[in-house]
């Protein structure tokens, strides 16, 4: 018999559904999963026991006095996820992974996390994130190192690594995430799961605590396309709290019509190609591209010529709203402060102890691109750079649907591997940065493992507001293949 803690968010629906299993006995299987492993990976930093089971017997509730002739409760009414920990839950710790933060209850919910709470979705609690979103491994956080379920000794990705850790593990069935320059897609692809990436104001970014504003997208992970869409259905949408939030609709997308690529027309760009990729990992993506074809998609080959751009582009913009952004953070108005003789000295004091060396770093760098005197030579510069980018993309989806390219140059490295380089850390993000840049959706989803037992992803990106043609690639694909049902032992 199938584990409780082994559902997916679908299986679960319909466990629930037919009577099979309570939301109560649903979230204890998971929270005893926690309990048991979290020790060894560190996936989550806060555990909402009580809330979740509150949330849980609440949902119980609701399928007892259900009647026949009332409207069906939501698919996710009952469902445990997990939320990455710079998403905003009332009353709960929202550290972002921060010293800086240590403490800071929110008196509001993230509408991402308001929306999916009032569907039914259950809390489990928060997962570990690299500080401020600021990595691509989770070793950043100032509260320990998540990881990688498939091999101890590897990091799960970043910067929503514990989140990708958790439903990697089965500590949960799905979990929030966001998406800077790759936070979301990396990280699935390093923990064998599904990630998906949202358009840019698709999902409100209201309750999340910013760090690239122009960049920064919410978005979930779970074990397969399918399982995602409910959560992207119910937390898409405007939000009259968000003002970049688009006002379009939602489509209401019914995966059962979308089971077929016959005709869809997939675009391999040359430049993601590169030299210096893991061999497996081209071979594993280009091995996906051939079952799409054989599924009945056509293949073109194209080129997106800023591609080589778009990591100098990225680390001017992405710090430079970071300064902006984590300026509010001083020790007055959040979270702990290192007491000083002057204001100044406590302003200094406080940032200079509490932030660790990577947000510093970005900080540095984000205030020097906006000083006077080199605004106009890089930020300014690195914007109608970005302008080119969007504009590869735009003209590349004149052609054709989406896009398939790596996700990352190779599988999960080895803790502390890039330790003394950032710039080797930052060169991980380079398959992911551009779609931010460009505003446009992605989603990763698993293509094969390396010699080594490590998953490989491969990534799709679509037109901006495409998300339905994403669900429709990936569902059809998962249909085709078993990739994403394989999991680890921890």
């Amino acid at each position: 018999m199938t584990a409780l803690y082994d559902l997916t968010v679908l299986e679960a629906a319909q466990a629930l559904r037919k009577g099979e299993a309570s939301a109560r006995l649903l979230t204890t299987a998971f929270l005893e999963r926690i309990e048991s492993l979290n020790p060894r990976l560190f996936a989550f930093l806060e555990v909402t026991a009580d809330m979740a089971l509150a949330q849980a017997d609440e949902s119980d509730r609701r399928r007892a006095a259900q009647k026949p002739s009332d409207p069906p409760l939501s698919l996710l009414d009952g469902i445990p996820i997990a939320v990455k920990d710079v998403l905003a839950v009332k009353g709960i710790p929202a550290t972002c992974g921060s010293k800086i933060l240590q403490g800071f209850r929110p008196p509001y919910h993230a509408t991402s996390v308001k929306r999916l709470i009032e569907a039914g979705a259950v809390i489990l609690g928060k997962t570990n994130t690299d500080e401020f979103a600021m990595g691509s491994s989770t070793e950043n956080s100032a509260y320990g190192v998540t990881h990688n379920p498939w091999n101890l000794t590897r990091v799960p990705g970043g910067s929503s690594g514990g989140s990708a850790a958790a439903v990697a593990s089965r500590m949960c069935c799905a979990a929030l995430g966001t998406d800077t320059g790759g936070s979301i897609r990396q990280p699935a692809s390093f923990c064998g799961v599904t990630g998906l990436k949202t358009s840019y104001g698709r999902v409100s970014r209201y309750g999340l605590i910013a760090y690239g504003s122009s960049l920064d997208t919410v978005g979930a992970l779970g074990r397969s396309a399918a399982d995602l869409l409910p959560l992207f259905s119910t937390m898409a949408g405007s939000d009259s709290l968000d003002s970049t939030c688009m006002p379009d609709t939602v489509p209401d997308i019914d995966l059962n019509a979308l089971q077929s690529v016959e005709g869809l027309r997939i675009g391999v760009p040359r430049e993601y190609f590169i030299d210096g990729i893991q061999p497996e990992v081209k071979q594993a993506v280009r091995t996906a591209v051939d079952q799409y074809a054989a599924m009945g998609a056509s293949i073109f080959p194209i080129t997106l010529p800023h591609t080589d751009l778009a990591l100098p582009v990225y680390y001017l913009i992405a710090p430079a709203e970071a300064s902006a952004n984590l300026a509010r953070f001083d020790g007055i108005r959040y979270g702990p402060r290192v007491e000083a003789d002057s204001l100044l000295e406590q302003y200094l004091e406080t940032r200079g102890a509490l932030f660790g060396s990577e947000v510093k770093r970005r900080i540095m760098l984000g205030t020097y691109a906006l000083s006077a005197g080199y605004y106009d030579a890089y930020y300014g510069q690195a914007q109608k750079v970005r302008t080119l980018i969007k504009a590869d993309f735009d003209e590349a989806f004149e052609q054709v649907d989406v896009i398939a390219c790596p996700v990352a140059p190779t599988t999960a490295f080895e803790i502390g591997a890039h330790g003394e380089n950032p710039l080797a850390m930052y060169l991980e993000d380079v398959f992911t940065l551009p779609a931010n840049l460009a505003g446009v959706p992605g989603i990763s989803f698993p293509v094969g493992f390396d010699q080594q037992g490590l998953p490989i992803g491969m990534q799709l990106n679509a037109p901006f507001l495409g998300e339905e043609i994403l669900f429709q690639a990936t569902h059809a694909y998962q249909l085709a293949t078993d990739w994403h049902k394989e999991k680890p032992s921890p």
